[in-house]
């Protein structure tokens, strides 16, 4: 029985994240449409949407080169910030995680059902390095085709993304230096794949959000979307005692971390996703009547 109980968690988590997602999609008030005769002024101090270059320091630089170069700089110091912040994670984890940890493998282990075990190996997959590292790539080319303004954003923060999640996870594992259990014994803190898959699939979800939709109600079905993967993959890695649960529990806390990171980096270079979007609305403070047309 208790075998059948720990194979149902898996469903029932996912049904827990998506029960929560249409609570709070039902909750979400519909935007109303944008009234007739109204444009969006572009935000001040940035390029507009015909690429009209923004004034200030840099001012002779391609639009393009000066926005990189500003995406990376928040990129860079938000590394050291999430760094730091894991650290101290790292400091609760590595003296008081044992004592969770070990009881919760043993009692996995006795209780694992080997065909279910063979569906999670497979599932786990999902948090690979050249699994998310691929699914980046392959988002990044299809958003710089599609994308309206500053098309170098979605390759640049995708590959930002690679770059600072791979070294600053070997610096804290260089850090720590913690094994893992006896099926992984290699450094594990924190989970590299529950951390790529918050990271790379909620950055995915939202540059796909923030370009084609803005809307509350897909924003909060996106973020499930990207929760359940997250949860799968942890448990998927906790079932085949790959990871302790703490370091499943730390690769959430430093992916969303590292999301969170980029998200602001996207927001501060290229504006606040409040806009206007196709079928969206604008905000009342963007919007400027044209001319000879009711306001």
């Amino acid at each position: 029985m208790t075998k059948i109980l720990l194979v149902l968690l898996w469903p029932a988590g996912i049904t827990g994240i998506l029960a929560v997602a249409a609570l709070l999609a039902r909750r979400a008030a519909p935007q109303a449409p944008a009234g007739p005769g109204t444009v969006t002024k572009p935000p001040a101090g940035r390029a507009s949407r015909h690429g009209t270059p923004a004034a200030g320091r840099g001012a002779g630089l391609p639009p393009a080169v000066r926005g990189a170069a500003r995406f990376l700089a928040i990129v860079v110091a938000g590394a050291v910030v999430v760094y730091g912040l894991t650290a101290l994670l790292g400091l609760l984890v590595v003296h008081a995680g044992p004592t969770i940890d070990k009881p919760i493998m043993n009692w996995t282990i006795a209780h694992r059902v080997h065909g279910w075990a063979a569906v999670m190996n497979r599932l786990t997959k999902l948090g690979d390095t050249w699994t998310t590292w691929g699914a980046g790539a392959a988002a990044a080319v299809c958003l710089a085709v599609a994308w309206r303004r500053d098309r170098w954003l979605p390759p640049v923060a995708v590959a930002a993304a690679i770059g600072v999640d791979h070294f600053t996870t070997l610096y804290i594992r260089h850090t720590f230096e913690r094994p893992g259990p006896p099926d992984s014994p290699h450094g594990t803190f924190p989970s590299g794949g529950c951390d790529r898959v918050v990271l790379f699939y909620g950055l995915i979800a939202y540059l796909l959000w923030r370009e084609f939709s803005r809307q509350r109600r897909a924003g909060i079905w996106a973020g499930a979307a990207v929760a359940a993967l997250a949860f799968s993959e942890g448990y998927s890695r906790g079932y085949l005692t790959l990871h302790w649960l703490t370091d499943i529990l730390s690769g959430w806390v430093y992916g969303a971390l590292l999301l969170l990171l980029f998200v602001a980096a996207v927001r501060l270079t290229e504006g606040s996703p409040g806009g206007p979007s196709r079928g969206g609305a604008a905000p009342d403070s963007a919007r400027e009547p044209i001319a000879g047309l009711p306001g």
